[in-house]
């Protein structure tokens, strides 16, 4: 059998059930890397080795009894430090938040726990989910950043330190991380996950995301989370697919629309020549590709999602900074400051903005199954100042629709470059079946140097 540690999170699962690795022994192995490679990685500010060896002794007991919890049984994940956790610091990379102790789990924790999953403890971020980076490197080359904010989620499943992780997207957070990682990460529609228990950056924005090692595994963690939280205002109180069918069914060949004009420009070569060499594989496998222009309003995206950020995230923290301002990172500082100097009406004109490319999207999504653009301008940049370049990422959040990122290539660099596919508001199942049809024909099973892990 494969080293414990190195199954996906599905593998993992599925050996559990059938009663051929125990959860107990997938802990300890996954300890054990830890221990190995986390003083290099820095990918956990807090590892809850007691509570975790007991949850997986209490698991393995279980699934003796044949009883199963859920898809997640008896596999260890990482939970990004924004999300509450209850008698585990959640202190958000923040000094401001230091010793921070909740007595609740947020419900994406909590979803997950009655799944099986078992808490391993809590990962990096940067300062409120922001752009005061962390020590966190990237598993593929230790000199590159990960990217941000949920560094410490996608270094440790790149790393095989944990089946799993959970983090946010506010921007770029959870997808730049997991192409920088070559990982795949999955930002659902907007209020698709509960964000109740989750320190808030800019609640318009705010989604919780995924970060695993393969579809299906990303299916498993979303069909744990999704559904409706009255706690969360923004919760959809829609009905929710069988997404783990739905990856298990890779759907026939797409069509998908390009938008090389929004997007070319602003990319390196070899991320343009990488992005072109995936959709020609696509296209040899059947995949109906079409090059269209972006919804008229996306010339507005980048302006007024940062300018609506700020304006939100001076509204989520205006009583702590007031309190605590000096405590605050310079970054996260220097935006709320912004924010809070923001007049109604730009941030009044923002949300119309929003509103107004979310329906433009809608529609072009009328005529395609998906939108493929690169995930990331280029690789991870040099070094651990800049967490990367949000800007590819930004139209999708800002419009609430799904997206998953796709690893596809290692450049001659040595670090991965990756796709994003946008699909259909609410319409996760169908994005995961597609992108696990993609997944297949791009192939991609490269992992971080050996070297290094």
């Amino acid at each position: 059998m494969t080293e414990p540690a190195a199954l996906t999170l599905t593998e993992a699962a599925r050996l559990v059930r059938e009663r051929t690795l125990s959860p107990v022994e997938l802990v300890d192995a996954t300890l054990a890397r830890i221990e190995r490679l986390d003083n290099m990685i820095k990918a956990w500010v807090l590892i809850d080795r007691a509570g975790a060896r007991s949850a997986a002794v209490e698991l393995e007991r279980e699934a003796r009894e044949g009883h199963l919890r859920g898809p997640l049984h008896g596999v260890p994940i990482g939970i990004k430090d924004i999300f509450y956790t209850a008698g585990l610091a959640t202190e958000a990379g923040s000094k401001a938040l230091a010793g921070f102790v909740p007595d609740y789990d947020a419900e994406a924790v909590a979803r997950l726990k009655r799944a099986g999953a078992i808490v391993l403890g809590k990962l990096a971020t940067t300062e409120f989910a922001f752009a005061d980076p962390t020590a966190t490197r990237n598993p593929w080359n230790p000199e590159h950043t990960p990217g941000g904010s949920s560094s410490g989620s996608a270094a440790a499943v790149a790393a095989r330190i944990c089946q799993a992780a959970i983090g946010s997207q506010t921007l770029g957070s959870t997808i730049r991380p997991s192409a920088y990682c070559g990982i795949v990460g999955m930002k659902p529609t907007y209020g698709r996950i509960s964000r109740y228990g989750m320190v808030p950056l800019a609640p318009n924005l705010d989604h919780v995301g995924i970060l695993a090692r393969s579809v299906m595994d990303a299916a498993a963690m979303l069909a744990a989370m999704a559904g409706a939280d009255p706690r969360d205002h923004s919760s959809l109180a829609v009905a929710t697919d069988d997404y783990i069918h739905a990856a298990m069914h890779p759907s026939g060949a797409p069509r998908i629309a390009l938008l090389p004009k929004a997007f070319d420009e602003h990319a390196t070569a070899e991320t343009r020549d990488t992005v072109a060499t995936a959709v020609a594989r696509l296209a040899a496998a059947g995949a109906r590709i079409e090059a269209v222009e972006a919804p008229p309003s996306f010339a507005e995206v980048a302006a007024n999602a940062t300018l609506e950020l700020s304006a939100e995230a001076a509204e989520a923290h205006h009583e702590r900074f007031a309190e605590k301002r000096d405590l605050y990172g310079p970054k996260i500082r220097e935006f709320i400051e912004r924010g809070l100097a923001t007049p109604a009406w730009r941030y009044i004109h923002a949300l119309e903005v929003q509103k107004r490319f979310r329906r433009e999207v809608n529609q072009l999504l009328t005529s395609f199954d998906i939108i493929l653009t690169p995930a990331t301008p280029g690789v991870a940049p040099a070094g651990i100042e800049s967490t990367g370049d949000p800007s590819f990422n930004t139209p999708w959040t800002l419009s609430g629709h799904p997206v998953i990122a796709l690893p596809c290539a290692v450049a001659p660099c040595g670090l991965p470059l990756s796709i994003q596919l946008t699909g259909a508001a609410l319409e996760e199942g169908r994005l995961l079946s597609i992108a696990r049809w993609c997944e297949e024909v791009l192939a991609f099973d490269a992992v971080p140097p050996a070297s290094l892990l």
